[in-house]
């Protein structure tokens, strides 16, 4: 019989988003990988074309896609600023790499790594508590959306 060991965060951690737009920023250059419904959705969302999305606002990386980054700040393309700093202008359509934030594998391979994301993200280690459970899922999640959408 095999034993599982239980992560580091068993015990669940703690994460409420501040809306500081930290995670969008750079100054280093990122990926936000988008996959083929999201675009749909997004293209749908900014009332643009599947090809106008992607000329504009859309790159390449082998067989994967990405939202563009300013070329100046590395900042998300669509991290905008807002009457109280800055947020995202396609919240309701973000790509799930943003939905699952800060609940990434990197982020949780141990408390440093968790720690140093700490050190961008004001809202890892305060407010609402996640189990192991809901962390897991959100780690794992690969499709934020219904079949119906």
């Amino acid at each position: 019989m095999t034993v599982r060991a239980h992560p580091w965060y068993a015990a669940g951690l703690h994460f409420t988003c501040t809306g500081c737009g930290n995670c969008c920023a750079g100054p280093e250059e990122g990926y936000v990988w988008i996959c083929r419904r999201e675009i749909e959705m997004l293209a749908e969302y900014l009332h643009l074309s599947i090809d106008e999305l992607r000329r504009k606002s859309l790159r390449r990386h082998g067989l994967r896609t990405s939202i563009r980054e300013q070329p100046r700040t590395k900042d998300c393309l669509f991290l905008v600023p807002t009457a109280t700093g800055r947020g995202c202008a396609i919240y309701p359509v973000r790509p799930n790499q943003c939905r699952t934030w800060p609940f990434w594998s990197s982020n949780l391979t141990d408390p440093d790594a968790w720690n140093r994301a700490a050190q961008r993200c004001p809202g890892i280690n305060r407010g609402r508590w996640y189990s192991l459970e809901e962390i897991e899922a959100l780690r794992k999640q690969k499709r934020w959306w219904s079949e119906e959408a």
